[in-house]
């Protein structure tokens, strides 16, 4: 009991140190389509919405502990799919939808769990999260679509990395396609790119690197992110890129630590 109420605390000091989902709607067991009940709760959160005032939202889909983990990742995928493609037939802005991410298993140990039946049924969920506009503050954005001057920064909470780890994710490898995509129109902006790393002693500057086992994981994390965007013919004449280590934590959660930031040099 100690120990899942323990993993069940960490669990959701992580969501709330993310951005937490604005709307869930809760499935069936082992399915993925959606009672008119369940489509109610779509509708009304898209009429409840500013979409003047959103900048993106993520879907994440999950399933509970039962099945293999194969099965179960396809059936949380598909909750998505569902979850996006009403949002879309109801109206919403389908280039708004950034991340689409089946996560799978929400693993428990069911001996260790007073309420199983109740517990698993919260697990079969897909949450929404909502990205407000211009919402990190003064010279702070979310896009690089937002009118921008020297000095501003740019930060995607859609770029992050594992821990440990300078290879970019399925999802970081998307975002940075559409940003190839408005830097390849706005060809004046040049910038530097900037990355982090949480986790580390405060004796530490920086973290280790899992792949090289060097303690330059900020600077493998830019220089990955430099060399993407130079693959996808940005010019490397309009980047620069540099490890910040551990200096400047976001305060909102290790994982949005593990982060790359875009520094605007010119426009």
């Amino acid at each position: 009991m100690k120990i899942c109420k323990v993993l069940f605390l960490f669990f959701i000091f992580n969501l709330s140190a993310q951005q937490k989902p604005v709307e869930t709607i809760y499935f069936d067991f082992d399915k993925f389509n959606l009672t008119d009940q369940q489509a109610d709760v779509v509708t009304n959160f898209i009429k409840t919405i500013d979409t003047s005032k959103v900048e993106s939202i993520q879907i994440y889909g999950y399933c509970d502990d039962r099945g293999t983990d194969e099965y179960n990742y396809r059936l949380s995928k598909n909750r998505v799919n569902t979850i996006q493609q009403l949002l879309v037939l109801n109206g919403f802005n389908q280039s708004k939808i950034v991340i689409l991410e089946g996560k799978g298993r929400v693993i428990i140990k069911p001996d260790t769990v007073e309420n199983l039946h109740e517990t698993r049924s919260q697990n079969r969920r897909v949450d929404l999260i909502v990205v407000k506009r211009n919402s990190f503050g003064k010279g702070i954005h979310n896009s690089f679509k937002n009118k921008l001057k020297v000095g501003d920064k740019i930060y995607l909470d859609n770029i992050l990395f594992d821990l440990g780890s300078s290879r970019l994710t399925h999802n970081s490898k998307k975002e940075l396609d559409k940003i190839a995509v408005i830097l390849q129109e706005k060809k004046t902006i040049e910038f530097e790119i900037r990355g982090h790393v949480c986790c580390t002693p405060e004796i530490y500057n920086d973290a280790i690197d899992k792949a090289t086992k060097e303690r330059r994981l900020s600077w493998n994390r830019a220089k990955t992110v430099f060399m993407y965007l130079m693959d996808r013919k940005i010019s490397k004449s309009r980047m620069t890129f540099q490890g910040c280590g551990n200096k400047y934590p976001l305060g909102r959660g290790d994982k949005l630590d593990r982060r790359v930031e875009f520094f605007i040099t010119q426009i």
